[in-house]
């Protein structure tokens, strides 16, 4: 399968102001490039990329006065394939997990553990440990929250979108990555490119979107709370402990968005 996918962003800002933009696709999806992925600036501004603590690739510039036009478009080879279902998959003891995904059980900007797990125990304490029990937090999360781009809020939390019970991708995504974090499940948060492909098109404005990551039986495995259904054509452009780490975009100064759109879609024909 292939898939066309990029994005149209604008930003205004009063003086010249440095920008991250976390805009690239996952060094592990580059190699199915089969047009460049180019970030283009208009004006043009210089530009340098390095990779986070993540493993992400970043992007580097200052942003001049007036309006920054950044433009990307590329084709994408995919196996069209859905996510891969794993119900086997075992829940690893904490002292047995690797050094490198205990970052992932701890408490983020995002995701107070803190605040939740008290909640967490006596949903989930009785379920089986394992696949089986970060698909009930899942399940538990998709019902309990209210999807709407109205209830959009940068700032709302994995706790706050637990009593608000409203939001839009990312506040699924948190709420069920601090529930998985909760119960000792290291979970991570992802963001891409997520088309309506194999899925009935919906009339709602194309978006990047937000779902996670969870470490059962020595690998990673995808879930997404929103749509609580595998899904085909996911285009990863970031992992991180929340949306902290994989913001689209991070202005030291004032920058506001000017222009926003992406696209994803099938090529067929």
């Amino acid at each position: 399968m292939l898939i066309r996918a990029g994005y149209d962003i604008a930003f205004n800002a009063p003086a010249p102001t440095p920008l991250l933009l976390m805009l690239n696709l996952h060094p592990e999806r580059v190699a199915d490039l089969q047009t460049p992925e180019t970030m283009r600036f208009d004006p043009p501004v210089p530009a340098s990329d390095y990779t986070d603590g993540f493993g992400n690739r970043c992007t580097r510039v200052v942003a001049p006065p007036g309006l920054l036009r950044i433009t990307n478009q590329f084709t994408i080879a995919d196996s069209g394939e859905p996510d891969v279902q794993t119900p086997q998959a075992r829940q690893i003891a904490v002292e047995d997990l690797p050094p490198e995904v205990l970052v992932y059980l701890l408490g983020s900007r995002y995701c107070e553990t803190d605040k939740l797990s008290d909640t967490a125990w006596s949903l989930f304490g009785q379920v089986p440990p394992g696949w089986a029990r970060v698909q009930a937090i899942v399940e538990y999360v998709h019902d309990r929250i209210t999807f709407g781009y109205e209830f959009a809020r940068a700032t709302r939390t994995a706790y706050e979108g637990f009593i608000e019970r409203q939001g839009v991708c990312r506040d699924f995504a948190h709420l069920a990555v601090a529930l998985c974090r909760c119960m000792n499940i290291p979970a991570r948060y992802c963001t891409g490119y997520l088309g309506d492909i194999g899925v009935p098109a919906s009339d709602d404005p194309m978006d990047f979107s937000a779902w996670f990551d969870v470490y059962l039986d020595g690998a990673w495995h995808v879930f997404d709370a929103r749509h609580n259904h595998t899904r085909i054509g996911r285009l990863l452009m970031a992992r991180g402990r929340d949306a902290t780490d994989v913001a689209i975009s991070t202005a030291f100064g004032s920058a506001w968005l000017a222009g926003f759109e992406v696209t994803t879609y099938e090529i067929t024909g």
